[in-house]
């Protein structure tokens, strides 16, 4: 039972951490998306997000990052995105901020890696 509250208790952290937004989808500008986008966390791992098939605010994403690959729908909203555990917010001219919750195997502790990535 104990188990089960932790989790309830964890799950409830997480969701009251979430800001819901009032503001609609919107179609985005492609040309400020598409294209690959690299980067690196400061434990020097490396990674790369491609975008591409942008309709509306509907895009196909990939992210790679060691032996993690990733590829999904996605919808763009507020200049950002959501892939998996990884957010993806564009902060300028081919420059955007990447977060991605990482949970140690051996602790079982989640924590924040943030890197900026460029487009290549």
């Amino acid at each position: 039972m104990a188990d089960m509250m932790s989790i309830i208790a964890a799950n409830y952290k997480t969701v009251g951490m979430t800001v819901p937004t009032k503001t609609p989808y919107v179609a985005v500008d492609p040309a400020l998306y598409e294209g690959g986008w690299t980067g690196k966390y400061a434990d020097q791992k490396t990674f790369k997000i491609t975008v591409s098939n942008i309709t509306g605010f509907r895009a196909k994403v990939q992210y790679q990052s060691g032996a993690t690959s990733k590829f999904q729908e996605v919808l763009i909203k507020d200049n950002a995105f959501r892939i998996g555990d990884t957010k993806f917010t564009l902060t300028g001219n081919n420059t955007a901020l990447v977060k991605n919750v990482v949970t140690d195997s051996a602790s079982g502790q989640t924590y924040l890696d943030q890197a900026y990535a460029k487009r290549s």
